[in-house]
């Protein structure tokens, strides 16, 4: 089971059969990352992207480039289209973003002609480890969805359900994050959590617990839960934290990054296959464990332009 980033690394190189096509890999820092999840088995890289710029980055990190498939394409939208287009020949189950911008990479992603846009939901997990917890801890959408709707609320948990069967859980807890868990009736977030938690029958088939709307306190501290006599099951040990707009992700997971020195790892779901979009300023060990969390969730059957979970 996958409790910890160190955990999941070592299931993705278990699974031995992922080939990560990575758009725009003219990147030093992107082909650090690619190169040694290659070595440690996480992950087959096909490189899209200028050919003698990645040859001579690969020349510098000691790799040969004999060693690596590398497909010539130049500018960020073919570069994109390129990388896409290997996911629909069945040559690549995951999608890696190089140096391009993540405008590109999604324009190409859900392109009605030629893209892989299923009829799920597309959103970002981020994955957070901190000392003071005792297994990772996903909070979701704080990168895709600014401001979801009760039903994308609906298709994000699942999507992140959806990973954790994948990471072996065999049993999830959710928490909607409002700002109490006193019901205020104006407050969408509020309502919006009260509703998913009472979808129970849903929840059922990921043998889920979803809880809300609590504070993050009742979601993640036991001792909150006891004292505010706070009892719903799963209550104190959430592993998912749905968060109820985009700046309350993002917030919230900088703050464990910056402030707490969490590692992370993270990947969009939802498509046909899942996305690593790494940024530069990410550290080396967040990169591979992106990596390896996206070898694992290429697991995640979604057939494009069909959108039937398999």
């Amino acid at each position: 089971m996958g409790k910890t980033l160190d955990q999941i690394i070592q299931m993705a190189s278990r699974i031995g059969s992922c080939r990560v096509a990575v758009a725009g890999s003219a990147d030093s820092e992107v082909l650090r990352a690619v190169t040694e999840a290659h070595k440690q088995g996480l992950c087959t890289p096909v490189l899209v992207g200028e050919p003698e710029q990645t040859e001579a980055l690969l020349a510098q990190l000691g790799c040969k480039a004999d060693g690596y498939e590398i497909i010539a394409a130049s500018d960020g939208p073919q570069c994109a289209a390129r990388a896409v287009e290997l996911v629909r020949e069945g040559k690549a189950n995951l999608l890696m973003k190089g140096m391009i911008n993540t405008s590109d990479m999604m324009r190409a992603v859900i392109s009605h002609e030629t893209g892989i846009r299923t009829s799920h939901l597309i959103s970002h997990v981020m994955l957070y480890q901190v000392s003071t917890y005792p297994k990772v801890l996903a909070v979701t959408d704080g990168g895709m969805i600014p401001c979801p709707t009760l039903e994308q609320k609906k298709g994000i948990l699942e999507n992140a359900a959806a990973l954790f069967q994948l990471l072996g859980y065999t049993s999830i807890n959710a928490s909607c994050i409002c700002g109490s868990e006193v019901m205020n009736p104006k407050i969408t977030a509020m309502t919006d959590a009260a509703t998913l938690a009472g979808m129970k029958e849903l929840w059922k088939k990921w043998n889920m617990n979803v809880i809300g709307p609590v504070g993050l306190d009742l979601a993640i501290s036991k001792e909150s839960c006891d004292h505010k006599s706070y009892s719903e099951p799963g209550c104190g040990d959430a592993d998912i934290l749905l968060v109820p707009a985009y700046e309350v992700g993002n917030a919230l997971g900088k703050s464990m990054t910056y402030f707490a020195g969490a590692r992370n790892a993270g990947v969009v779901l939802g498509a046909a296959c899942p996305i690593v979009l790494v940024s530069r300023s990410d550290a080396a060990d967040s990169k591979l464990a992106s990596i390896a969390l996206g070898a694992i969730a290429s697991g995640m059957k979604y057939n494009f332009d069909e959108g039937e979970n398999s």
